[in-house]
């Protein structure tokens, strides 16, 4: 018998708390699908997802992030097209100037309220929840 897993992947809200309004970053992927994300991708066998979110905001914006808090998980067998994958989210914080490296095409700087209307994944309603939590202390219920 062989076994399908999910696999597990990171994203990353990151907060520039050296701007007025801590806007995040969105990165516009280089490779399919092709749309505006969270900074955020894969983890690596044996690594902590702790670490894979730093590492992968440090490979496509080249910014230092500290992890403030694991936000949210999301599972939904069809959130990312290519294959089943359980995200685990956290809320970060960075300064400096994003640039896009790695999977990153171009990086923008954005409010939470100015989402960009491309969102790859189900990171809109990522971005919709860590909204309502940042502002109301609404933190997202439990999806099925």
């Amino acid at each position: 018998m062989t076994y399908r897993n999910p696999t597990p992947t990171v994203d990353i809200i990151i907060e520039l708390i050296d701007r007025p309004h801590r806007p995040i970053i969105a990165i516009e992927r280089l490779n399919p699908p092709h749309g505006w994300a969270l900074p955020g991708g894969f983890v690596d066998y044996g690594e902590s997802l702790e670490t894979a979110a730093v590492r992968e905001a440090k490979e496509e914006i080249g910014l230092d992030v500290r992890l403030i808090e694991q936000f949210q998980v999301y599972s939904a067998p069809d959130r990312d097209p290519r294959q089943h994958t359980i995200s685990i989210v956290f809320i970060a914080t960075a300064t400096g100037n994003p640039i896009a490296q790695d999977d990153a095409k171009t990086v923008s700087i954005f409010n939470p309220w100015e989402i960009p209307s491309e969102l790859c994944f189900d990171h809109g309603q990522i971005i919709a929840d860590y909204f309502q939590y940042r502002h109301y202390q609404i933190r997202p219920g439990i999806r099925e």
